[in-house]
C-alpha cells in the first residue's frame, strides 16, 4: 500500500476513494473497505482511504477524547491487510477544520479525482460538519462521481463501531471486543528498555512503546505475540500504570513471552489481547508482587492450553 502525506493539487489519475477515522479497522471498516476494492478492482482504478491525524476529536478536546484504538502506524497496517492501494493522511490542523464542505469536495475531487465515493452513513465533514449525503449526492451530479453510503454493520444483534469495542476493552471483555473486530484486539510498538525490574524478579519482560495519549484497556492480560519467530509465541502482558513500582501515572506494556531467552530491543512486535486475568493492583512487598507474577504466569499458560485444547477440537 502507498501513504500519503495530504493530498496533492492535482489527481493524477482517478480513484475510488472512502474517507474516515477508521479507528481499530473493525468489521464495519472492513466491510466499506470489501466494498471498496471491489468497486476498485471493477473500474481498474486503486482504491484509496483518505484519514486524518490526530483525530479530529483529539484536536478539538484532546483531554475528553476517547482513547485511541490504533496508533497511526497500527491503522496503516490494517488498511494494507484489507487490500488498500492507497491512503492519504492528512494533518488535522485549524486550517482544516476550518475548510467548507464546499471546499472538502473541491480538495478531494480535483486531489484525488474521485469517480466512486463511500462513505458510513454517519459521516459529516466541513466546517462545524455541515456536510453530509445528501450534500455530496447533490456535488456527485455536478461533479460527475457516484456516492454510496454504507449502513452500519449489525453482527450478531449488535451495531458495530469503534465506540463499542472501546466499551467491551474498558470493561475487560475480551472476546466481545474480538468479535466486534473479527480479531484479537492487538497494540504494535517498539520494543525500548525499561528499568529491567522483571528480570531481577525473574520475569524479563519486553517493555512495548506505547504512541498513544491513553491506552483503551488496562490490567493483566493473557496474549500471543507475533515479529519474533514463524509463528505467534504465548505469554502474559501487564498493561497500566504499575502502582507497586512507579508513581509517575504512564501507562506501560510489558510482555512476558514463555520460554523466551533473546535479546527483543528494538524490535517491533504484535501484541494480541486474548484474555483478561485481573486488574491492576498495588502491594506492599516486591515479594508479592512477584508471588502474583507467578500465579499470573500460571494462570496465563493454564488459559493458553485450554484454548489450544478448544482449537484441535
Amino acid at each position: 500500500m502507498q501513504v500519503f502525506r495530504g493530498i496533492p493539487a492535482r489527481a493524477i489519475h482517478s480513484t475510488v476513494l472512502t474517507i474516515g477515522n477508521f479507528d481499530g479497522v473493525h468489521r464495519g471498516h472492513r466491510a466499506l473497505l470489501a466494498r471498496l476494492t471491489g468497486l476498485a478492482k471493477q473500474a481498474g482504478l486503486p482504491s484509496a482511504v483518505m484519514t486524518f491525524e490526530p483525530n479530529p476529536r483529539e484536536f478539538f478536546a484532546p483531554q475528553s477524547a476517547p482513547a485511541r484504538l490504533a496508533s497511526l502506524r497500527e491503522k496503516l497496517q490494517l488498511l494494507a491487510e484489507c487490500g488498500v492501494d492507497q491512503a492519504h493522511v492528512c494533518v488535522f490542523n485549524k486550517r482544516f477544520a476550518a475548510l467548507t464542505a464546499e471546499a472538502f469536495v473541491e480538495r478531494i475531487v480535483s486531489g484525488l479525482g474521485v469517480r466512486h465515493l463511500m462513505i458510513g452513513d454517519d459521516f459529516r465533514f466541513g466546517q462545524g460538519r455541515s456536510g453530509d449525503f445528501a450534500l455530496l449526492q447533490q456535488a456527485g451530479k455536478a461533479r460527475g462521481f457516484a456516492v454510496e453510503a454504507m449502513p452500519t454493520l449489525v453482527h450478531e444483534g449488535e451495531r458495530v463501531s469503534s465506540s463499542a469495542v472501546r466499551e467491551a476493552l474498558d470493561a475487560g471483555d475480551l472476546e466481545h471486543a474480538e468479535r466486534l473486530l473479527g480479531r484479537p484486539y492487538c497494540i504494535s510498538g517498539r520494543v525500548v528498555h525499561g528499568q529491567k525490574l522483571g528480570r531481577k524478579l525473574g520475569y524479563a519482560t519486553a517493555n512495548i512503546q506505547l504512541k498513544r495519549l491513553k491506552a483503551p484497556l488496562s490490567g493483566i492480560f493473557v496474549v500471543t505475540v507475533d515479529g519474533i519467530a514463524d509463528r505467534p509465541l504465548e505469554g502474559v502482558a501487564s498493561l497500566g500504570v504499575r502502582p507497586t513500582v512507579s508513581s509517575a501515572g504512564l501507562p506501560t506494556l510489558e510482555v512476558y513471552i514463555f520460554d523466551y531467552q533473546g535479546d527483543l530491543y528494538r524490535a517491533h512486535l504484535r501484541v494480541n489481547f486474548l484474555h483478561k486475568l485481573r486488574d491492576e493492583a498495588k502491594f506492599d512487598s516486591l515479594e508479592a508482587l512477584t508471588a502474583q507474577i507467578a500465579r499470573d504466569v500460571s494462570d496465563a499458560k493454564a488459559h493458553h492450553a485450554a484454548l489450544r485444547v478448544q482449537m484441535a477440537d
